[in-house]
């Protein structure tokens, strides 16, 4: 399959916040007090803390059931603890690897499924009668279109039905695109249109063409720009820009503005492992095994004292990454502990198969060549069974390198 294949769920897991900002057009002390318990859930999502965020969510609900934001905010967070549950919330999902985003297909328990269903189309029934009241209100255009493409994301990222959620998002890149016209100073509805923008330019012809027809924009970097044009704008949008810019670039191979926004995000959100883990990530990338190394063992401490949820085989994902920059340092012994424990029980299937990639280096560095091939034959299987095409190609090089050809 085709790396645009997996373009729809990138741009869920892009557009991963843009459900919890933004106020609702009504105000008022009752507004208020429900907006205060929606910045208090927010801050609790980015700490993965996503059933606390539930409940004062729901509380918001109760305070505001007549705007639309509540509704959309507590189906986000919904949303988003069925993908947190899943563990495919790295970038290493969206960088083109992998034949599939999702790594796990269990569906989500139907409670949850339920209530985010009843929560977003409240939400989008509630903003489409805003705009009916006040069309030309860039608000009413605003939560319309950040309730649809949450609805999007999901049909892409929870059903899987890809193309469907590429024709749900058509509407928020529309209403979007709206906002820009009717107040152009409204930086937030960018991280859609940019977001969407950059996507379609990624698309082969073919497919960019249908994007086009169905009214997507395109343009690599105007979409970028209008990205970082959203993150230095401020406001509630900041963050979630930063984590799309934070993919874009490591797709674009920009490692240093990669990390360079990993740390501002790392200053705001400092109880948010996984941008510790993206951080180590993006170095090893980038050729920086050292940093890497550093990094990692900093986020394995954070993770040993974290009592909340994890993403399934998050230790054994750390492992892999950690004993990678150490295969890249030469430090085989403690190499080779982090790989083996990154194939232990309860390691995803892709992190067990490039784990044994690396341990068919370790192997080939220590001269044991039927050690390593070994190891890579178990690695090609891994592979395969994880939908990861290029560590399967990875572990038949080092097949053939350890058969001496």
């Amino acid at each position: 399959m085709p790396r645009s294949r997996v373009l729809p769920a990138c741009v869920a897991t892009m557009l991963l916040w843009t459900c919890a900002a933004a106020a609702s057009p009504q105000s008022g002390a009752k507004a208020e007090t429900a907006d205060a318990l929606r910045a208090r859930a927010t801050a609790l999502i980015y700490e993965h803390q996503h059933d606390e965020a539930i409940k004062l969510l729901r509380q918001a609900v109760a305070l505001a059931p007549d705007q639309s934001a509540t509704h959309r905010s507590l189906a986000s967070a919904l949303w988003l603890k069925m993908l947190f549950a899943r563990g495919a919330v790295t970038v290493d999902h969206y960088l083109g690897s992998f034949n599939r985003a999702r790594v796990d297909l269990t569906k989500p328990p139907p409670e949850l499924v339920n209530e985010f269903q009843t929560s977003i189309t409240k939400a989008i029934s509630l903003s489409e009668s805003y705009v009916a009241v006040s069309p030309k209100s860039a608000q009413a255009h605003y939560d319309v279109g950040a309730a649809t493409g949450l609805h999007a994301s999901y049909i892409a990222s929870i059903e899987g039905r890809l193309l469907a959620g590429f024709r749900a998002a058509s509407k928020a890149y529309d209403e979007h695109e709206q906002v820009l016209l009717l107040d152009p100073s409204r930086k937030d509805a960018g991280l859609t249109v940019g977001t969407y923008r950059y996507i379609v330019s990624t698309l082969s012809v073919p497919l960019r063409m249908m994007a086009y027809v169905a009214g997507f924009g395109g343009g690599r970097e105007r979409g970028i720009q209008m990205l970082q044009e959203t993150a230095a704008a401020g406001g509630e949008n900041r963050t979630d820009a930063m984590f799309a810019l934070v993919l874009v670039y490591n797709r674009e191979r920009q490692y240093d503005a990669a990390l360079k926004t990993l740390q501002e995000l790392r200053k705001l959100h400092p109880r948010n492992r996984l941008v510790l883990l993206e951080a180590g990530s993006t170095a090893l990338r980038a050729g920086r095994p050292e940093q890497a190394e550093a990094v990692l063992t900093e986020g394995l401490a954070m993770l040993a004292a974290t009592t909340g949820p994890r993403i399934p085989g998050e230790e054994t994902l750390w492992r892999y990454k950690r004993g990678a920059a150490r295969v890249a340092l030469g430090r085989l012994d403690l190499a080779k502990a982090d790989l083996e424990s990154a194939t232990s029980a309860g390691a995803q299937t892709w992190v067990q198969g490039r784990a044994r990639v690396e341990l068919a280096r370790v192997a080939l560095q220590r001269g044991d060549r039927g050690a390593a091939a070994g190891e890579a034959r178990q690695a090609e299987t891994l592979c395969q069974q994880g939908q990861d095409p290029v560590c399967q190609e990875e572990a038949k090089k080092l097949l053939r390198s350890s058969d001496g050809r």
